[in-house]
């Protein structure tokens, strides 16, 4: 195989055929733009220049930008009835815990948010992380429950599972929540009086770990429940427990 490029003749022949395969505006988009690089770096289609490609696209791209570019690539090849394929780069699966938020991140996004008197998000963070609660159950805490101690979930089926709340937290809370002038009712509110919403917390937790300098792909709300279960079997080594206090039917 030893093909000349002529880039303009490639662009329109390969945009032909990629409409004709029913792709989207953004993967024709997408594809066109591996192509385009491809052709910044050759400027013939031989097989030694193809493993060049993928060479410098594992050198310069992350992996699943890397196989993007592959699949285009080997998409033109296709339209140009070329046998030659590029092999696409073998990813290991992540696990979720691969993805969860450090102990030492976590005791570190809690002490700037203090540090920094940012104390509404500073409870986010705690209750995420000492109750291992879900966002969704997280935005039904209200004052009663900080006085309490606890909150009562129905579930499917009639059940009912008991989050407790950790009673120095809940004090500490019901001191700020009071300057604040929150006396009852629900106590994560947004700038309308309103209950946040599941994607605010997301949003800003993404924001508070930039500024943070903390990997911003571990700090998400279902983090901070991993990081409960983690550390709650360090401490206690009983997991049919800890399935029970988070709500799981099965270990």
């Amino acid at each position: 195989m030893n093909i000349d490029l002529n880039l303009d003749e490639c662009l329109e022949h390969f945009t032909t055929y990629l409409k004709r395969q029913g792709k989207s505006p953004n993967t024709i988009h997408s594809y066109l733009c591996a192509l385009r690089l491809y052709a910044s770096l050759f400027s013939q289609l031989t097989t030694a220049n193809l493993r060049a490609y993928r060479a410098y696209l594992l050198e310069h791209y992350r992996v699943n930008t890397v196989n993007t570019r592959i699949y285009a690539v080997n998409c033109f090849l296709d339209s140009l009835h070329v046998s030659f394929r590029l092999e696409p780069v073998k990813q290991q699966q992540c696990t979720y815990l691969d993805s969860v938020i450090s102990q030492r991140d976590y005791e570190k996004l809690k002490r700037r948010l203090k540090q920094d008197h940012n104390f509404y998000w500073y409870f986010v963070v705690r209750f995420l992380g000492a109750t291992g609660a879900r966002i969704s159950e997280l935005l039904q805490i209200k004052i009663e429950n900080l006085k309490s101690g606890h909150l009562d979930l129905y579930t499917k089926g009639g059940k009912v599972r008991r989050l407790y709340l950790p009673r120095r937290l809940c004090d500490e809370a019901l001191a700020w929540f009071s300057e604040k002038g929150i006396a009852s009712g629900f106590i994560f509110l947004n700038q309308h009086g309103q209950v946040i919403t599941s994607r605010g917390v997301a949003i800003q937790l993404k924001h508070l770990a930039v500024r943070y300098r903390i990997d911003p792909d571990t700090v998400y709300p279902h983090s901070f429940r991993h990081r409960f279960a983690k550390n709650f079997l360090k401490k206690y080594n009983d997991i049919s427990l800890l399935a029970d206090l988070m709500g799981h039917d099965s270990i």
